[in-house]
């Protein structure tokens, strides 16, 4: 048997009205019901056919721990991030931005409970000549060789399929 998607990501929330208004106003994520449960409170927020699961009380977010998102308008999220000052390096050294030499991009913000949030985008071709100018290369910090330069977050869709 194998597993058919992620139903859903459950990260820590220092304070769960603050956390759960973060992902609503940032990524347009909605609160749908959740159960009662003895050991945490929790919220749950929809997220297309997922949901993010956000639980008090919780420990410290391991330092490359994160999880990764897709989002309808990856400009508009970076601008508000950056509006808001919420782009962070995503671990020592790293950076707040990048693209890979296959065309994608990634950007990472922290939530208030210090969770590492990815936001990805799948093409930089499509975003304005000034973000992309914005976006260093991984290639200029490290460079990507043999697969390395082809991985993807993304899955190619094959000639004739959808």
């Amino acid at each position: 048997m194998r597993a058919t998607r992620i139903n859903h990501v459950s990260v820590k929330a220092d304070d769960l009205d603050e956390s759960a208004r973060f992902y609503e106003e940032l990524f347009g994520m909605v609160r749908v019901p959740a159960p009662n449960f003895p050991e945490v409170s929790v919220v749950w927020l929809e997220l297309g056919d997922q949901q993010l699961h956000l639980f008090h009380p919780g420990g410290e977010p391991l330092a490359g721990q994160h999880f990764g998102l897709d989002v309808e308008d990856f400009e508009a999220v970076y601008r508000k991030a950056k509006e808001r000052g919420l782009l962070v390096v995503n671990q020592e050294g790293g950076r707040s931005i990048r693209m890979h030499p296959a065309g994608w991009a990634q950007m990472y913000v922290r939530d208030p409970s210090g969770n590492l949030v990815e936001i990805d985008c799948p093409d930089v071709e499509t975003l304005p000549p000034d973000i992309r100018s914005e976006i260093p290369n991984l290639d200029d910090d490290l460079p990507q060789v043999g697969t390395e330069r082809t991985a993807s977050l993304y899955k190619a869709v094959e000639a004739g399929g959808a």
